[in-house]
């Protein structure tokens, strides 16, 4: 069988095991591990890197687990604002989405801008109306509400606080999803989707949908999927900043991520961690807070699924 890697992630933030039941812990490893597998699935068919961190974040747009898709977090209008972006490194084509309401996977919504449109990036009622010549169907807000995310907003609501998906508080979900994979073609890919900040203001919008700051991908170098605060993942152009170093420092994958997270990221103030994969199929997870959800599988090797740092 020929190479291949899947790494996925949920989100990163304060995740203490004396804050997490049984119950959470349990669902949220199931939702891990359906994710993972439906990837490895694809890439074990010899599907294609795109199908497969497509297919994973996907599955976690649809778990209310994740501040993502249905478990999207809400802004300080009481709305869903969605942000999404795809790459394909064999190509470094790319297809992002911001600020859109109602759309039930956001990822492919990205794709088909990457595939169906001659953009990268569209947002707000400019990406809606793209979703509609799509025939992607909008759905009504209901499908987005969940009562956790609710009562996280009714907490800062009237406020100008804003809360990031991974707080402190022992009840508050977590939840930028991400994938990136390296398929037996030898071709790297990467996907990020989120619903943002709760309470957010003014048409924010986070690093997930930016293309070098929370995805990039490049079969030279790895494919990578941010999550964190979005705002210093901005500006330190961390997607990107990974796949520099290896090219242009010839730093191995690991030494790159770990760069980038444990110095160049904190330098700046920022939390938060990454998945990561290169054109040889290895994989890093580096993340410097307590904990982020995540799960991968290669080739000839047993999937592994974490929450905690070990």
């Amino acid at each position: 069988m020929k190479n291949y890697s899947i790494a996925i992630h949920g989100g990163a933030g304060t995740l203490l095991k004396e804050h997490m039941t049984t119950e959470k812990e349990q669902a949220y490893t199931a939702a891990l591990d359906e994710a993972v597998t439906i990837a490895t699935s694809i890439l074990e068919s010899n599907g294609t890197a795109i199908d497969a961190v497509a297919a994973a974040v996907r599955s976690m747009e649809d778990s209310p687990l994740f501040n993502a898709g249905k478990g999207s977090v809400f802004t300080a209008q009481g709305t869903h604002e969605m942000d999404a972006s795809i790459m394909d490194g064999s190509n470094r084509s790319a297809g992002a989405v911001s600020m859109v309401t109602g759309i039930k996977n956001p990822v492919d919504l990205a794709r088909l801008v990457m595939e169906q449109s001659e953009h990268v990036f569209l947002a707000g009622d400019g990406a809606m109306q793209f979703a509609k010549s799509q025939n992607i169907e909008v759905l009504p807000p209901a499908y987005f509400h969940d009562q956790l995310r609710y009562e996280q907003w009714q907490e800062i609501k009237g406020s100008n606080s804003f809360q990031l998906d991974h707080s402190v508080k022992k009840d508050a979900k977590f939840g930028t999803v991400g994938a990136v994979a390296l398929d037996q073609h030898g071709n790297v890919a990467a996907a990020t989707s989120t619903g943002g900040m709760t309470n957010k203001k003014w048409g924010r919008i986070g690093d997930s949908p930016m293309i070098g700051a929370g995805t990039y991908a490049n079969n030279a170098t790895c494919a990578v999927s941010c999550t964190g605060s979005g705002e210093y993942f901005i500006r330190g152009v961390v997607a990107y900043e990974v796949s520099a170093l290896i090219e242009f420092k010839n730093l191995s994958l690991q030494e790159a991520t770990h760069e980038v997270v444990q110095k160049r990221l904190l330098e700046l103030g920022g939390d938060g961690g990454l998945i990561a994969v290169d054109s040889q199929g290895n994989i890093s997870l580096e993340f410097n807070t307590a904990g982020m959800y995540r799960a991968f599988a290669k080739a000839n090797s047993p999937k592994t699924i974490a929450i905690y740092k070990d």
